[in-house]
Parts: structure tokens; sequence; C-alpha cells
């Protein structure tokens, strides 16, 4: 299997088939939530260190983007061909779920115009690929994992602004025509270049792959730094509203996607896979599109998103396993040997 890819979310880390990978990858979850919250709590100390980080926020973004391109193969996108009805479900309940959650939630909560336009353009966004590490440990279907997610990041420069148009353009004026060209600046083509890379230079490409994983996280700790430097005021005033807006959506998004998957009479292992896809979103995007087309206010349920959802995913992870090994130490007549979720 290939390395699993990078984005906002997550460094790239290869599909682990080892205990020491399997320790890595757990490493990766459990350290890189660690890692931008002490970012952002050193940009809510001292926000004037950081004003001037702004502009970098979407070439960071490119980079991640193009580390994701570097980690993908054929045999990613073979599967869509082999197996297309899980995809379907997967892209389609993404793109369907959460941004009407974060629409629903944002309402439901009454949250202030940016907030709420911030948590639907999370929703909004596609799936984030912190999200193939977790289906991984969550004895998932990996392979659906990265193919899904890779046809939701590309179908995000249509998707993402005729979505957000629709749902935060009534909280606040949103410009899908520019919002599109800049996700195709910063998604597409990083990516299609990264491909191109790796197809061309594989061998290079094999001898960098060990760095990417830290060029990522240090990436993504800068963008959470840059945008919550430009919104540490808000974080005070409104800050746990914004969280449990973000843990409200990131739960419900596992739920429901489980729900679609089951509904649609998928394995166990595509139905953890798809719950996991659709509740983890890659929020990086979210809030870099959120300070250049939004407010700074608005790139804050991104930022949080970026927190919580390698927390909660690790969470989950550790859940499902547990009763795994529960299942396998049943007699083979108990009916939890043969049902679980």
């Amino acid at each position: 299997m290939s390395p699993l890819p990078a984005t906002p979310d997550t460094p790239p880390v290869s599909a682990p088939e080892s205990a020491a990978e399997e320790r890595s990858a757990r490493l990766a979850v459990t350290l890189f939530p660690l890692l931008i919250l002490a970012g952002g709590a050193v940009a809510v100390l001292t926000p004037g260190t950081f004003t001037g980080m702004g502009p970098w926020i979407n070439p960071l973004l490119g980079i991640i983007m193009f580390g994701m391109g570097l980690t993908l193969t054929a045999p990613d996108f073979a599967l869509i061909a082999k197996r297309p009805v899980p995809v379907v479900i997967g892209v389609v309940a993404q793109f369907m779920i959460m941004p009407i959650l974060g629409w629903l939630i944002a309402a439901a909560l009454g949250l202030p115009p940016a907030l709420a336009a911030g948590v639907i353009l999370v929703g909004c966004c596609p799936g984030g690929t912190a999200s193939n590490v977790v289906a991984y440990l969550a004895k998932g279907d990996v392979a659906l994992s990265v193919a899904m997610t890779s046809v939701s990041t590309l179908l995000a420069p249509l998707l993402t602004p005729v979505l957000a148009l629709w749902l935060a353009g009534q909280y606040m004026p949103v410009d899908a025509g520019s919002m599109a060209f800049s996700i195709v600046q910063i998604v597409l083509l990083p990516v299609l270049l990264g491909l191109a890379v790796r197809r061309f230079l594989p061998s290079l490409v094999a001898r960098c792959l060990p760095v990417l994983p830290w060029l990522s996280v240090g990436a993504i700790t800068l963008v959470v730094v840059a945008v919550v430097s430009g919104s540490a005021g808000i974080i005070f005033s409104a800050g746990l509203l914004v969280l449990v807006a973000v843990i409200l959506h990131n739960g419900l998004g596992y739920a429901l996607g489980y729900g679609a998957a089951r509904l649609f009479r998928l394995p166990t292992a595509s139905r953890r896979t798809t719950a996991i896809e659709v509740g983890m979103q890659n929020s990086g995007l979210a809030a870099g599109l959120a300070r250049q087309y939004l407010t700074p206010e608005a790139a804050l349920p991104g930022a949080i998103f970026s927190i919580w959802h390698n927390v909660s995913g690790a969470v989950l992870a550790a859940y499902w396993r547990r009763r795994d090994a529960r299942s396998a130490t049943a007699t083979p007549a108990s009916p939890a040997s043969s049902q679980h979720i």
C-alpha cells in the first residue's frame, strides 16, 4: 500500500505494517495536536509576535498539498474504478452531511455571523488525511480512506465554493469564484505537481518521504499560529462556544457518516472508514480560506477543528480496537463475536 498522503491535518505516514510502524502512526496522531495546541497557546499569549504571518498561510498550505501529491500513487486511484460504490457513498456523505451539519449547529448555537460562516466553511471542505492514519488505527479500510480523501480533495475546487456560497453566504458575503480559483492554486495544482514529480522522479521522492511528516507538522503549526494570532481577542470572548460547535460538528459527522455506510450495508471496516472520512475535515484549508475571504474570526473554527479532530479520531480508533479485542476473546456463539460497530 502506498504511503498515506499529507494534508494540513496530518503528516504523511506510510501504511503501517509492523509494530514499529503502528507506534509511529500512533505517535503522529498523538503528538500532532499537542504541537499545534502549543503553537496556538503561544499565539494567544503573544499575538503581536505573529501578526505578519498572514500572507504565508496559503503558500504553507500549498507546500503541504504538494506533499500529499508526492505520497499518492496509481493504485490509490485504481480503487475508485474497482470499488466505486463505497467511494461514492463516502464522498457524497462528506459533501452533504458536514456542510448541512455546520449550518444547523451555527443556527442552534446562535453563533455570531463570522463564527457561523467559519463553522460552515469547515463543513464544506474535503476530508483531511489524518483520517487515513486514524482509519488504520481503527482497523478500517485504509485503501478506501485514501481513495475517499483523494476524490473529495480533487472535487473541492468546485464543491467547496458552491456549498460555502449557499450556506455560509447567509451570514456574510462569499466570493465563490475567487475562492474556487484559490482552491485550484492552493490544493489542485500542488497535488497534481506532486503526482507528476512522484511519477518521473520516484527515487528522489522515496528519499524525501521521511522528511515530509516534519515538514507538514511544521507548516500546519505555523498556519494555526497565524490564524490564532489574528483571532486572539475573540478566543477569550467566544472560544468555549466555538469549541462546543467543533465538538458537535465532528462527533455528529462520525455518527452520521457511520449511519450512511450502514444504511447501504457496507462492511464494518468500510463503515468505520466512512465515519472517519466524514467526521474529519481539511480544517487547515478552511482556516486559510476563511482568513482570506471572510474574516480572521471566521478562521478560528478551522484552527480549533485542526486540533480537536486529531484527538477525537485517536480516541474513536482506540475504542474500536478495544471492542475488537473483546470480541476476539468471546466464544464463537457469543453475539459479541459477530456483531460490533
